[in-house]
């Protein structure tokens, strides 16, 4: 099973792996696979039969989801022995060997399926979150998730982001207040929206980091004028508008932009001196990392 292995949320606290959720996440994703048994297993190889198998790269790239493996197999059948050669966060080369699995052939070809879906994914998140953040290292500015990930795995796609270097923003609507602009646009505008906020906070008794997105800089203007938020989103501001965005801010707020950030350009937008550079493609539109799982 996955050990307690720490991750930080918006850069500000930490929090343990979620075991209940990766346990309720696995339950559900056997039951939509398995149905009433693998019959294809089950009818072509005898019970009790006994076999190995290794999952093998056949791509570079960073690799994400070991845990989450252990956590499968140890799921299906918890007499499967795994010997884990590789960890979450190496560097991985066509060819090598993450780990080997040995037990019951039809656990094995059971969990084969899920371990490689969430492998492949999670390793092209975190291959294509830590090839941005190494075009970062030399700026002050980090790279953030999104919202913008798949129904029911965006915890596994989150942490594959941490995995390949990056942090996370806001898990959901409920551990962050971000205001948007159409908050903004049905709040009256950009003060209504703040006090709104902060007054919420307060009758909830309820401790919430508050940014607040912003399209030019006559909102910016109206944001610095206004206070009570603790990160401004600059979305859509291209290189010149960015770069007087931040030194119009001049550290009173963190700063974040977004929108229209490419892999080609993040190092001109991060040039600009902002805090945080969030993409949406870092879930939304990636790439898996290629790797089977073959019986020796």
């Amino acid at each position: 099973m996955p050990s307690d292995k720490k991750f930080l949320l918006l850069g500000f606290n930490t929090r343990i792996l979620d075991k209940q959720l990766i346990s309720q996440f696995i339950k559900n994703a056997l039951a939509e696979d398995v149905g009433d048994g693998d019959h294809t297993s089950l009818s072509t190889i005898p019970a009790g039969t006994k076999g190995k198998a290794k999952l093998i790269i056949k791509e570079d790239g960073i690799l994400a989801g070991i845990e989450l493996a252990l956590a499968i197999f140890e799921e299906v059948d918890s007499n499967l022995k795994v010997d884990v050669l590789i960890h979450d966060g190496a560097d991985v080369k066509i060819g090598d060997i993450a780990l080997t699995v040995e037990g019951s052939t039809h656990s094995i070809l059971i969990a084969e399926r899920l371990v490689l879906n969430c492998m492949q994914r999670m390793s092209g998140i975190a291959t294509k979150t830590n090839r941005i953040v190494s075009l970062l290292k030399d700026t002050k500015t980090k790279l953030l998730d999104t919202r913008k990930t798949t129904p029911g795995l965006r915890y596994l796609e989150k942490w594959a982001v941490r995995i390949g270097g990056g942090v996370n923003h806001r898990i959901g609507l409920y551990d962050m207040i971000l205001i948007k602009d159409n908050h903004v646009d049905y709040a009256g505008g950009i003060e209504n929206a703040i006090n709104a906020a902060r007054k919420y906070l307060v009758e909830k008794n309820k401790s919430l980091q508050i940014e607040i997105e912003v399209r030019n800089i006559g909102e910016l203007n109206e944001v610095i004028e206004a206070g009570g938020a603790d990160r401004i989103m600059l979305d859509n501001f291209n290189y010149t508008d960015l770069k007087a965005a931040v030194q119009l801010i001049d550290g009173r707020f963190i700063t974040e932009a977004s929108g229209g950030i490419t892999e080609e350009n993040v190092s001109e937008y991060a040039a600009c001196g902002v805090d945080y550079i969030s993409m949406g493609a870092l879930t939304h539109s990636v790439k898996s990392l290629d790797m089977s799982l073959k019986a020796y």
